[in-house]
């Protein structure tokens, strides 16, 4: 099997090794107008030497933000903005791909290191929040959102396609749709969160079927020869995961046939009593089952191992299609290099590095 450093290809996209930086929010948008810091941000990963760097979870409107400092891509003012760090990541020899969503009940929330809490109505940055169904998430975010009509819902899904073309037209190549954490699509997906009688609430293919019918209105406008990744949260680590596994395959299933390219594994976030067993690698197990239940290519981006032979190995077995590394990449934007020079390759900074560093660091390391 492939390596770290071997190529992906993946319909008409090919990353130039297996090591991806998934998005990371950083919550220093204007009016969800990229700015100054988002371009410095992923011009550095991508010069780190990562073949694919998705930007950040980017709202497809103004409501669906989680805080008042997100991106967003619902008019041609935020596309712009964005412009430049699609060259700036490319320039650099990365693959530029960005993650769509709406964060439904978890929304209007002060930024995490000013409290990560729902902002009161009625305050500055404040905005009413909407879900599935009137149901707070709870604890910290305690604000019970107003449900959603169905003309809600086609017009949230309509904005999602609307950001899709931006996105596509913006030259991106990796498309995320933001299914997971919590955030609205998982909300209509979870029964923690989607108590709703109607067509979108109930059995698990009515719980399913925001998701699949955003999922096919997006694949019609997003090109056949870029990649159309979700991520999906198919595991709560409270209640009946093997249930939630089980509805997840069957999506993802059916999304495979709608034409998905690759599934993002992760969690659901749905509830702040989630028994959740942070350790190294603690979704590799439950990654390879859901790569053996769909076909799909897989990755997944919690706490995977930052030791070069590990990702090489784990990738190499056949566990994982991509290795994905978020804090790391914040912590050594060149970890790329510093793993090419562990895994014995003599030309680690030519290959990881853009010219004006790697002709230096050749030469005096």
């Amino acid at each position: 099997m492939a390596g770290l450093f071997d190529p992906y290809a993946l319909k008409g996209v090919t990353l130039r090794n297996r090591i991806a930086v998934p998005p990371m929010c950083q919550y220093m948008a204007e009016e969800g107008r990229a700015t100054e810091w988002h371009r410095v941000h992923y011009a550095s990963l991508a010069r780190g030497g990562a073949g694919l760097v998705v930007v950040e979870a980017t709202a497809v409107s103004p409501e669906g933000r989680i805080t008042w400092a997100d991106l967003g891509l619902w008019n041609d003012a935020q596309a712009s903005a964005l412009a430049p760090i699609v060259e700036g990541i490319r320039a650099a020899g990365a693959v530029p791909g960005i993650q769509i969503g709406h964060a439904g009940r978890k929304a209007s929330a002060n930024r995490p290191w000013e409290g990560d809490d729902h902002i009161p109505l009625g305050q500055p940055r404040a905005w009413e929040t909407l879900a599935p169904s009137p149901l707070a998430f709870g604890k910290a975010l305690s604000r019970v959102p107003r449900a959603l009509t169905l003309d809600e819902i086609g017009r949230i899904q309509a904005d999602t396609v609307a950001a899709a073309r931006r996105a596509r037209d913006l030259g991106f190549q990796w498309l995320q749709l933001h299914m997971a954490h919590g955030y609205l699509a998982q909300e209509f997906f979870s029964p923690l969160a989607n108590h709703r009688t109607d067509a979108y609430g109930g059995s698990a293919e009515n719980r399913a079927r925001f998701l699949i019918e955003t999922f096919r209105a997006v694949r019609e406008v997003w090109p056949e020869d870029r990649v159309l990744n979700v991520r999906l949260g198919v595991v709560e680590f409270h209640g009946d995961d093997e249930a939630l596994f089980r509805e997840s395959a069957d999506l993802l299933n059916r999304m495979k046939e709608a034409g998905l390219d690759f599934v993002d594994v992760s969690m659901g976030f749905n509830t702040p009593e989630a028994q959740i067993p942070w350790g190294p690698g603690m979704l590799l197990p439950v990654t390879g089952r859901m790569r053996e239940a769909t076909g799909l290519p897989v990755g997944t981006s919690w706490n995977l191992s930052h030791d070069p032979r590990e990702a090489d190995a784990l990738l190499r077995e056949g566990r994982l299609d991509l290795y994905t590394l978020g804090r790391t990449f914040l912590d050594d934007p060149h970890w790329p290099f510093h793993a090419a020079r562990e895994l014995g390759f003599e030309d680690a900074a030519a290959r990881t590095l853009p010219p004006p560093y790697a002709h230096w660091i050749s030469r005096y390391r």
